[in-house]
């Protein structure tokens, strides 16, 4: 299926609940009101710092190229970080526990799947920082996807992708100085990737750093004297590539 963008196409987006092991987890979901049918959905994960404004633009985005999407909550109750160490605490907190990480991750696909508008074999997720090490792991994990996309995300794993379960199409795109993924990381990824003989792209951008597709990634820096910052060219040359990733995966039976 060919998804075009849609100029100047209204935007529907709900708010919706859902429950997880006795948690409550609050994601966002959209789709234009321009397209009639069943679409393809992609899943959208959060930056560490939670479920925030810029994760729902993203869903918003999505929604403007023609398909459903929800940004979802891996933290629970909308718990959103304002400073470094709450994220840290938080996404520490979700990656204590790899078990009910997955329970909220498969949640929010079930959930998705449930729409009416929804075509349920055409199902993609993407992630950010936190989030692409999240969608990496669904995908190591043999997670029942048309494929995911990682932005800046982290590519270390404890459990490492066995021959013959990575299923989905694996898209990866990194900043050559990203300083919270160092050169070993990525070559170490990248050796896992073709040891489990699976479909995988890594697109990396020289010179840039973490979290280069979030324009608040400067102010972060600035306030907090983090290496993050934000890229224009890297940003939208990214969202592109991703498009026609989207387009390929969404296309193959």
């Amino acid at each position: 299926m060919l998804l075009l963008p849609l100029a100047h196409a209204e935007i529907i987006t709900q708010e919706i609940s859902y429950q997880v092991h006795g948690t409550t987890l609050n994601g966002y979901l959209a789709h234009s009101a321009d397209v009639s049918g069943k679409s393809p959905a992609v899943l959208v994960v959060h930056e560490w710092w939670g479920h925030n404004e810029y994760a729902r633009r993203r869903a918003e985005m999505l929604a403007e190229l023609g398909y459903v999407a929800l940004a979802l909550d891996m933290y629970g109750d909308g718990k959103v970080a304002d400073h470094p160490d709450d994220a840290k605490k938080f996404m520490q907190e979700a990656m204590s526990n790899q078990e009910v990480l997955h329970d909220r991750f498969h949640a929010a696909v079930k959930l998705v799947k449930q729409q009416d508008n929804v075509d349920a074999n055409n199902i993609a997720a993407i992630g950010y920082c936190f989030g692409g090490g999240v969608v990496l792991n669904m995908a190591r994990a043999g997670a029942d996807l048309k494929g995911v996309v990682s932005f800046h995300g982290s590519l270390s794993t404890k459990t490492p992708a066995k021959q013959g379960e990575v299923t989905a199409k694996v898209v990866v795109f990194h900043g050559e100085a990203d300083a919270f993924i160092p050169a070993e990381q990525v070559q170490a990824f990248e050796e896992e990737m073709k040891a489990a003989k699976a479909d995988y792209e890594l697109i990396v951008y020289e010179g840039v750093e973490h979290s280069f597709t979030n324009p608040a990634a400067d102010q972060f820096a600035e306030l907090y004297s983090m290496p993050l910052s934000y890229d224009e060219e890297a940003d939208k040359n990214s969202w592109e590539l991703m498009q026609k990733y989207l387009q390929e995966m969404f296309s193959q039976e």
